[in-house]
């Protein structure tokens, strides 16, 4: 399969007077993943609409290989598209909902089978193909929705939650199946999500959405370790970044009446200190007092209380026995310490 390169420019979606989504520009390179990541309600799902054609923009354009295609129909577009519910015909067997959208277009029934079959094969639902959709696990419904989308061999794949259905143990094995297929077939794809983990594991750009509008687009590393604001930061990483509001000064981080040493980088004034949990050291300086710890398998998240409402958390290597109350130290030089300004934007690098 060839992958289409999709361009957006100054794409804008209007439902009433409600805007919901802020005008966008943004590339998906041929055969590329690339995630829309986001809460509820931030215009991830919308995006992903107006490129299938299902909805129309309210302003701007959406560009296939450099042609513009805001009036085609979704028919015509050549794409393959999987929905969070998978949308499978309950009266069909799998079979025959994988074969649907080849005989909408007429082709013959020598090629539908052998496209049926070779999908169904590379899938790995060959041996169910002739049950219905109640008749199968999760997974398998999933993989047969998956199987419908790329039977036509399009050139672009869209993928709104197609994991979200689906068990703990299964989902993670999903993503890796469909991840490998999309490397394995080189087809553009889009992923909508709003699981953080399925975008950072699948992607290879996330383009993080807020409030109708991208806050940040880049790769998983760097959405983690250069986030372009405080909604990026807290938003990306389980657990979240800790964000601190205070005051910098020359050296120093004032934080309530509680004085943390910072390297130099931030002009000065109010914002942000972010730091992760994974990076706060226990042993240091900085008192605490143990709240609630949380065993997570293989290491701990301590949520720690520094008095007057402050409170940090951070992750422990597992076997660590402290009682709440504990007395504990905390130690931040040498961690990787992140500077905002007042309005929550990334100041240095």
């Amino acid at each position: 399969m060839k992958g289409s390169q999709v361009r957006l420019e100054g794409l804008s979606k209007r439902f009433g007077k409600v805007e919901v989504l802020r005008p966008l520009d943004l590339e998906v390179q041929p055969g590329e993943l690339v995630a829309f990541l986001g809460p509820s309600g931030c215009g991830k799902t919308t995006t992903l609409l107006l490129i299938a054609g299902i909805y129309q923009p309210s302003s701007g354009g959406i560009f296939f290989d450099g042609k513009q295609v805001n009036s085609l129909h979704p028919k015509d577009r050549d794409i393959g598209m999987v929905f969070q519910s998978y949308a499978l015909y309950p009266h069909l067997n799998l079979f025959e909902n994988i074969a649907f959208p080849l005989r909408l277009k007429r082709i013959a029934q020598a090629e539908v089978r052998r496209r049926v079959d070779q999908v169904a094969e590379f899938l790995g639902i060959a041996q169910v193909l002739f049950r219905r959709p109640g008749q199968v696990s999760g997974g398998q419904q999933q993989r047969a929705a998956l199987a419908r989308a790329l039977v036509k061999e399009p050139s672009l794949l869209l993928l709104d939650e197609p994991l979200s259905n689906l068990d703990a143990r299964i989902r993670l094995s999903a993503r890796s199946e469909i991840r490998r297929l999309q490397q394995d077939l080189g087809i553009t794809s889009v992923l909508v999500t709003h699981d953080q983990s399925e975008a950072l594991a699948m992607a290879d750009r996330v383009a993080v959405f807020s409030t109708g509008q991208v806050q940040q687009f880049a790769t998983p590393e760097e959405l983690y370790h250069r986030p372009s604001n405080t909604f990026v930061a807290g938003f990306v990483g389980d657990p979240p970044m800790n964000l601190l509001q205070g005051t910098f000064t020359e050296g120093k981080f004032d934080w309530d009446g509680l004085t943390i040493p910072v390297p130099p980088g931030h002009p000065g004034g109010s914002g942000y200190l972010g730091v992760r949990p994974e990076d706060i050291r226990l042993g240091g300086e900085i008192p605490t007092r143990l709240g609630i710890a949380e065993p997570l398998g293989r290491e701990v998240l301590l949520s720690l209380d520094l008095g007057e409402g402050k409170t940090l958390k951070v992750l422990t290597p597992a076997g660590t026995r402290l009682a709440p109350g504990a007395s504990l130290g905390l130690e931040l030089r040498g961690a990787p310490l992140h500077f905002f300004d007042a309005e929550g934007r990334r100041v240095g690098s």
